[in-house]
């Protein structure tokens, strides 16, 4: 099933033609309406009325995610307060959130793409979806939730979480849509095994799977442990949230719905836009957002762009699969974690060195993250409670910060291998990364 034929399987001149009129019309809003984007455009000498074809865009410049927390809270709204009916947020580097604002015609938007997501998957209207995304500020929950309404599908809105309640929902009301990070899915996988529950107690037929980056061995191992066809999609909170792109029942790639959110693919380093299957950065441009339209932001992720039609007959322009990022975020359990946020958070607790370690690792499905820090020599010669509470200082900031657990191991000081070059700050123990 195809939600919007017209727009999903559109000639592609006739969509070049109308991502450029969607692109000068928010270009023209932009330059109005937001100071930010008004002196960039006139530190390059630009006017809205220079975008005359789909290749000037790459005149424009690029927004990435310093941009967005140098206006915090809701510098970049191209739209009176008003009119923002809903907030949604990211964490950024630092640990202060990125705020985005939606409209309600955002949201309907959004919704729409939703359901066409959904549709790329297999789902009706006679679908049951079961969400274990995160509701709240993370655009997951309330995201899939509108757009399973809107494609008219029964929505449990389950929330991440809470395994054993998941599974007896999941059974009990006969759900036939799973949409959660691919690492929970193995999770509940395992909980099924240890609960003596198999594929054939559920009704499960699809599932719809993102936040993370996940390889073809984990789709094998869903499809097979959950008795499910396992489809990647795709989101920026940035952009939209889920929605942006999604795997139809070819697979191998998404499809990018592109009436709505235009892609560039660019070197990392020297910013030049790259031809059609070569791999580089993901950019996007927001064309049809009001109240947070973004222009060119960098993803920082790793994919590359393919424009023949799909045959399942829809004609977006499609991405390949995540398959890492330019900078040194980590994903935890579908949170985005990054090592400067961490040493900011040690740099504020007495008596810890500035060196450190991440270490990753895998209990059962689900990634783990332990931190090693060297402390002080009076705090590693203090008593064992002294120890412990800073051991619990560090793990409960951590929390606040990141929005996940840590373990926290602290090490005597000078154990941590020092470096004349780049920190070796990582390391990545999971199996089958």
């Amino acid at each position: 099933m195809i939600w919007d034929p017209y727009y999903e399987c559109m000639d592609l001149e006739q969509r070049r033609e109308l991502q450029l009129r969607r692109l000068r019309d928010m270009v023209a809003r932009l330059a109005v309406n937001v100071p930010y984007y008004t002196q960039a455009f006139a530190e390059i000498d630009f006017q809205p009325a220079d975008l005359r074809s789909l290749d000037d865009m790459a005149r424009l410049p690029f927004v990435d995610k310093h941009a967005l927390r140098d206006n915090y809270p809701l510098g970049l709204l191209a739209v009176p307060e008003s009119e923002v009916v809903r907030i949604h947020a990211s964490s950024g580097t630092t640990g202060q959130p990125i705020i985005v604002g939606y409209t309600a015609e955002d949201i309907n938007t959004w919704s729409e793409t939703i359901a066409r997501t959904l549709c790329c998957s297999g789902g009706t209207r006679h679908d049951i979806l079961q969400i274990a995304y995160g509701y709240g500020l993370f655009t997951g929950g309330l995201g899939l939730h509108y757009g399973g309404e809107r494609l008219g599908c029964m929505v449990i809105p389950m929330s991440a979480g809470n395994t054993a309640k998941q599974l007896m929902m999941m059974r009990d009301l006969k759900t036939t849509i799973l949409a959660c990070t691919p690492s929970y899915a193995l999770t509940l996988a395992d909980a099924m095994a240890e609960e003596g529950m198999t594929k054939e107690d559920l009704s499960l037929r699809s599932g719809v799977f993102g936040a993370e980056v996940w390889s073809e061995s984990a789709r094998q191992a869903v499809e097979e442990m959950l008795g499910l066809s396992a489809h990647d999609i795709y989101g920026l909170t940035e952009i939209i949230g889920p929605g942006v792109s999604a795997e139809c029942e070819v697979k191998g790639t998404m499809h990018v719905f592109d009436d709505h959110f235009y892609p560039e693919i660019i070197n990392p380093v020297t910013g030049e836009s790259l031809p059609a299957g070569e791999k580089g950065e993901l950019v996007f441009t927001s064309m049809t957002k009001r109240a947070f339209p973004v222009l060119r932001f960098r993803t920082r992720d790793l994919s590359a762009l393919h424009y023949e039609p799909c045959a399942c007959g829809r004609t977006h322009v499609r991405m390949e699969r995540i398959t890492g990022r330019t900078d040194d975020m980590l994903i935890i359990r579908g949170v985005n974690v990054f090592p400067s946020q961490i040493e900011e958070v040690l740099g504020q607790v007495e008596g810890v060195a500035p060196h450190y370690q991440l270490v990753l690792t895998r209990e059962g499905r689900l990634d783990a993250l332990e931190v090693r820090v060297e402390v002080s020599p009076e705090i590693f010669s203090d008593t064992v409670r002294g120890l412990e509470d800073v051991q619990q200082e560090i793990a409960d900031r951590l929390h606040h910060v990141l929005g996940i657990r840590a373990k926290v191991t602290l090490v005597e000081p000078k154990s941590i291998e020092r470096s004349v070059g780049k920190a070796k700050r990582i390391i990545d123990l999971r199996e089958g990364k």
